[in-house]
C-alpha cells in the first residue's frame, strides 16, 4: 500500500506533466530533506542547520550586489527554500488552487514561465529596493538575503486573476470571492507590509505580482513571452495545395477568435456562465 502511494505521488509530481504538482513536489521534498538533516544535528546539541548561517548563505538571494558574481545561481535556488512549515504550507496551497484554474485556460509551458520569471522578478525588485532606499542600508551591508517561493506563487495568483478576474472561489468565512478582489487584497497587504520587518519579502511579492500581471496583459494583446519555450516542429515534406494551407490558416484564426470571445465572456460574467460547448472548447485549446 505504501509503495502504491509512493508511486502515485511520484507520478503526479514528475510524470503527470502538471507543473503545479512539480513545483509543489520540489518545494516539499527540499523542505522535508532539510528538516530530516537538521534533526540529528539538533539532537546532538550542535544547534541544528540554521537558515541564517547555511541555507541563506548558499541558497538565499543576497541584497548585496557584490555577492552576485559568486552567488548568481541563487536567483533560482532561493525560490525553493522555505523559512518555516507554514510558509511552505500556505504557498503550496495557493499554488495548488490557482494552478488548477490557470491550467484550465493556459498551457503548462506558460505556467513554468510565469512561476520561474515571477521568482526572478521578485528577486530583482528585492535587490533594487535594498540598494536604493537608505532604510535598508544597514541590513544590506550585514548580508541580508531572501528565501521562499512567495514571489513565484504571487506571479501565478495575479496572472490567474488578470486572466479571469471574475472567476469566483469559495473561501471560509467569506463565501464566494472573485479572483480580482483576492489579488487586489494581497497586493494591498504587501504594500502595507513594506513598512514591516519583512519588507524584503513584500518587495519580492510585488515583483512577482507585476510580472504575472504584465505577462497576461501582453498575452491578451497577442504577445507570449513564453513562446521561446515552445518546441520547434520538425520540418517535413508534404504534398498540399495552397488552398489547403490557406484553409488551415483560416481555421486557426477562427479558433483563436472563438477562444478570445470565450475569455471575454468569462471576464464579464464568470466561468460558470459558459455553455458546455464553450467549456469543452477551452479544455481542448488548453491541451494544444
Amino acid at each position: 500500500m505504501n509503495k502504491g502511494v509512493f508511486q502515485d505521488l511520484k507520478y503526479k509530481v514528475f510524470q503527470s506533466g502538471n507543473p503545479s504538482f512539480l513545483y509543489i513536489g520540489i518545494n516539499t521534498i527540499i523542505f522535508i530533506a532539510l528538516a530530516l538533516i537538521n534533526l540529528p544535528l539538533f539532537l546532538s546539541g550542535n544547534g541544528g542547520l540554521a537558515y541564517e548561517s547555511f541555507i541563506r548563505e548558499y541558497a538565499g538571494f543576497p541584497a548585496l550586489i557584490s555577492k552576485l558574481p559568486e552567488r548568481f545561481y541563487t536567483i533560482l535556488t532561493y525560490q525553493f527554500f522555505q523559512k518555516e512549515f507554514f510558509h511552505l504550507l500556505f504557498n503550496m496551497l495557493w499554488l495548488y488552487w490557482m494552478g488548477r484554474i490557470f491550467l484550465d485556460f493556459l498551457k503548462p509551458r506558460q505556467f513554468h514561465f510565469i512561476y520561474l520569471t515571477g521568482g526572478f522578478a521578485g528577486a530583482l525588485v528585492y535587490l533594487l529596493s535594498y540598494n536604493i532606499f537608505p532604510v535598508f542600508a544597514a541590513a544590506t551591508a550585514s548580508g541580508a538575503t531572501i528565501i521562499g517561493s512567495s514571489a513565484s506563487v504571487m506571479a501565478i495568483v495575479v496572472a490567474t486573476a488578470t486572466l479571469v478576474p471574475d472567476y469566483a472561489i469559495r473561501l471560509l468565512f467569506f463565501g464566494d470571492v472573485k479572483l480580482k478582489y483576492l489579488a487586489i487584497a494581497y497586493v494591498v497587504m504587501d504594500l502595507i507590509g513594506l513598512g514591516s520587518g519583512n519588507a524584503g519579502g513584500n518587495f519580492a511579492h510585488l515583483g512577482g505580482a507585476l510580472l504575472g500581471f504584465t505577462y497576461i496583459k501582453l498575452l491578451k494583446n497577442g504577445t507570449d513571452w513564453s513562446s521561446f519555450f515552445r518546441r520547434k516542429p520538425k520540418l517535413k515534406v508534404v504534398k498540399n495545395s495552397t488552398a489547403g494551407r490557406n484553409e488551415k490558416k483560416n481555421i486557426s484564426v477562427v479558433d483563436q477568435k472563438e477562444i478570445d470571445a470565450i475569455l471575454d465572456k468569462i471576464s464579464k460574467s464568470g466561468y460558470d456562465k459558459l455553455t458546455r460547448e464553450e467549456k469543452e472548447t477551452l479544455f481542448k485549446a488548453s491541451k494544444h
